[in-house]
C-alpha cells in the first residue's frame, strides 16, 4: 500500500454557511429538482448548526431525490457546464456502499470534508479499508458533485479526486470495477473542444492508482435531529 503523503495536502477554502448554501441550491433549481418549497429549504439550513471548527458541514440532497445525471449539468467552470463522461450513461446506477449509511431524509449533511490529496496514488481497492480503519467515509459522487456546487475552487487542475462511496453493483452480486470521480475536462477525445477546462463526472478502476486524484472522505452524515 501506498504511503500517505503530507507533501501534496493543501488547505482548502471553506464552505459556505448553510443558509449561503441552500440559497445556491435554491438558485440552481434543486429545490424543484427535490419537490421542496423555498421555505422548506431555508428552514432545514436555518435549523442546522455547523459543527465547530473546519469547514463546517456541507448541505447535500439525498442521490435518490436528485441523481448525478441531473446534478452534474449544474456544475460550472470557466462558464462551461459540467458533463457526464459518454461511457457512463448508467451513472445514476452507482449506489451507495453498504458501509455507506445515509440518512433517510431529503436532505442531509455532510460532516469533516476531507478532498483527500494524501491518497493521491491510492487505489479506490487500497484506500477503502483505509478510510474505515480511520472512521471516515468515502464521499458518493453526489456528494462530491454538492461540494463543487458549492465551492468550485476545490476542483482544481492535479488535484481534483474519486467518489468511492458509489458503486455499480453487478446482477450476480458482485461490484463493477469502475468508481466515480470528479475532474476537469482537457478537452480530447470524446470530449470535445469545447469542453475543455469543464468539470467532468468520469470514472477510474478500482485497482488503479492516479497521482492527481485524491480519495475523498468525510466523518459523517446527519440530519438537523441528530
Amino acid at each position: 500500500m501506498p504511503e500517505t503523503t503530507h507533501a501534496t495536502s493543501t488547505v482548502l477554502p471553506a464552505l459556505p454557511a448553510l443558509s449561503a448554501q441552500a440559497e445556491r441550491l435554491i438558485e440552481l433549481g434543486v429545490h424543484e429538482i427535490i419537490g421542496l418549497s423555498t421555505t422548506e429549504l431555508r428552514t432545514f439550513a436555518g435549523a442546522t448548526e455547523a459543527p465547530a471548527g473546519g469547514d463546517g458541514a456541507l448541505l447535500a440532497v439525498h442521490p435518490n431525490q436528485a441523481p448525478a445525471s441531473v446534478l452534474a449539468p449544474l456544475l460550472r467552470r470557466d462558464g462551461k457546464p459540467g458533463f457526464v463522461v459518454t461511457d457512463m450513461s448508467d451513472v445514476d446506477l452507482f449506489a451507495p456502499l453498504d458501509t455507506a449509511t445515509l440518512p433517510d431524509a431529503p436532505l442531509y449533511l455532510l460532516t469533516g470534508l476531507d478532498r483527500g490529496d494524501r491518497m493521491a496514488n491510492w487505489s479506490p481497492n487500497e484506500a477503502l479499508p483505509a478510510l474505515t480503519a480511520e472512521a471516515r467515509t468515502p464521499l458518493l459522487l453526489t456528494e462530491g458533485i454538492h461540494w463543487v456546487l458549492q465551492q468550485p475552487a476545490i476542483l482544481e487542475r492535479n488535484h481534483c479526486f474519486m467518489t468511492i462511496g458509489s458503486r455499480l453493483r453487478k446482477a450476480r452480486g458482485t461490484l463493477d470495477a469502475r468508481t466515480p470521480a470528479i475532474w476537469i475536462s482537457n478537452g480530447t477525445g470524446r470530449d470535445g473542444r469545447e469542453r475543455r477546462n469543464a468539470p467532468k463526472v468520469g470514472w477510474c478502476w478500482a485497482g488503479n492508482r492516479h497521482t492527481w486524484l485524491g480519495i475523498a472522505s468525510a466523518t459523517g452524515r446527519r440530519t438537523q435531529d441528530r
